[in-house]
């Protein structure tokens, strides 16, 4: 995920709440409703039921309904209070970060690194190998960085504006460098998540990243073949425009390597794990300062002063005008300001999250799934249709982690199984899927920082929605699951 614990105890140590007076019926009654009024909102109402705010305001009512169900079964307003707090408590810092990430936005535009980055991009990638390379440059910063938010914020903007200043399908590029971001999220020892896996399974972290191998390398290669098959046969906007366009950038910014020091700079911190706030909040004063010695034209066209530009940048938002409608599109950034929406979707999210935990529900869900593991593949399926559906009803990556993790890990034991079959699903389904559903925090912020909605790169981010099937085809075939010593399971 982000790279970055939360939680003060560690991920791993939130508890499940459980409520006996509870039945999987009464559990399913908020997310069935919650379910069918987002499908109301999104095929029926064009996503403005309510307004602008539709999908925070639907979350908030599914709290309430699940709250209502609370009520009529032993939960006090209390318990689900508690729970509701601490789900915003671990969202804090993510929020923070998106704060950032708009006002990296915001400065990396008006200082030029943006449209150098687009600039540049523009003379090296080949629109017939762009795809395949997006998933290459995303998969490698975020190995090197464990995490696919820092890669998405940085490089993933660049490519989102160099692809689609080529006429490439903005969707299909926000799933090519999803899907890099998360094969090096899931394959990171510096990652969250990678961590977390085996340390609620019970297996070490290498062997945990060992295990996955077997099933990440057989995805990450058909996704580059497919999206290596999809350059050759899409197309884009050909090399006079691409002339013109490096023209019309060359013309409105000052242009120059000395503007890479920027984000170097940031990702050298984030290798040196350097705290992200601190590394992005680098990158934003930076940014700024070199936008009052390499831009002094572009912030005249601004503001009168320089530093009200570079003030705007940060916390409201940026236009640039040039002659080339694309370009115009692409140097605009909504600063602090543009993150509002989201950061409310994840609040909203964090509230019915947490009724949904106070009340038992998700334990409730959960341990229904168990009953249908009654061999080694429904055990595995019932592990991916937990975490898939955790992901979208408590909209957050650990939970979809923690509480199967914590669930199930008897279950592969009886089974005869080792720890890091469990380990190893946890990560095919819940981190990779959590990307892919709009109110959770991971899709919320993705779409916000690339500018694409889920919607238009679902079908792209190949890697993430292939990754749950290909663990499944593991255990259906029996292949690569490694047993228990004879003695383990006898303890």
């Amino acid at each position: 995920m982000q790279n970055l614990s939360t939680n003060p105890a560690g991920p791993e140590n939130e508890h499940i709440v459980e409520n006996k007076e509870l039945n999987i019926w009464e559990a399913l009654i908020p997310v069935v409703l919650l379910m069918m009024m987002l499908a109301y909102n999104i095929f029926f109402a064009d996503g403005e039921w309510f307004g602008e705010y539709s999908n925070q305001i639907i979350l908030l009512i599914g709290g309430g309904i699940s709250a209502v169900v609370g009520f009529f079964n032993k939960t006090s307003l209390r318990t689900m209070g508690l729970e509701v707090l601490e789900n915003l408590k671990s969202v804090l810092v993510p929020i923070m970060i998106l704060f950032l990430v708009g006002a990296l936005a915001g400065t990396w535009l008006v200082s030029g690194v943006i449209p150098a980055m687009v600039y540049y991009g523009l003379k090296v990638l080949n629109p017939s190998i762009f795809l395949p390379a997006s998933v290459v440059i995303a998969a490698i910063i975020s190995v090197a960085t464990g995490s696919s938010w820092t890669t998405s914020a940085t490089v993933g903007i660049a490519l989102v504006g160099i692809g689609t200043a080529l006429g490439i399908d903005p969707g299909m590029i926000a799933g090519a460098v999803i899907s890099g971001a998360y094969f090096g999220d899931k394959m990171s020892p510096l990652s969250d998540t990678t961590n977390l896996a085996p340390a609620m399974a019970g297996t070490d972290l290498f062997t945990h990243i060992k295990y996955m191998t077997i099933t990440t390398v057989p995805t990450i290669l058909i996704t580059l073949v497919v999206f290596t098959v999809i350059s050759f046969n899409i197309e884009t906007s050909g090399s006079a425009d691409v002339s013109a366009l490096l023209d019309t950038i060359k013309n409105t910014f000052n242009i120059s390597p000395y503007l890479f020091i920027v984000p170097g700079v940031v990702i050298a911190l984030i290798l040196l794990k350097t705290k992200p706030l601190i590394a992005l909040g680098t990158g934003v004063g930076l940014a700024g300062v070199f936008a009052l010695f390499f831009q002094t034209e572009v912030l005249k066209t601004l503001s009168d002063s320089n530093v009200t530009a570079i003030f705007n940048a940060i916390f409201i938002d940026t236009a640039i005008v040039t002659e080339n409608e694309k370009l115009n599109e692409l140097f605009s950034a909504g600063g602090m300001q543009g993150m509002l929406w989201t950061i409310l979707l994840i609040c909203c999210a964090m509230v019915f999250g947490g009724i949904m935990d106070g009340i038992g529900a998700l334990a409730r869900i959960t341990k229904s799934l168990l009953s249908f593991a009654t061999s080694v593949f429904g055990l595995f399926a019932s592990t991916v249709m937990s975490c898939i559906g955790l992901n979208a009803i408590a909209s957050d990556q650990y939970l979809a982690i923690v509480i199967p993790g914590k669930m199930f890990k008897k279950a592969f034991h009886d089974k005869g199984l080792a720890p890091e079959n469990l380990s190893r699903t946890l990560e095919d389904s819940g981190t990779v899927t959590s990307v892919l559903i709009p109110w959770n925090t991971c899709g919320a912020y993705q779409s916000s920082v690339l500018g694409v909605g889920v919607a238009e790169y679902f079908v792209y981010a190949i890697f993430n929605w292939l990754s749950p099937f290909m663990t499944l085809f593991f255990a259906a075939l029996h292949l690569k699951i490694r047993q228990l010593r004879t003695s383990s399971v006898a303890a």
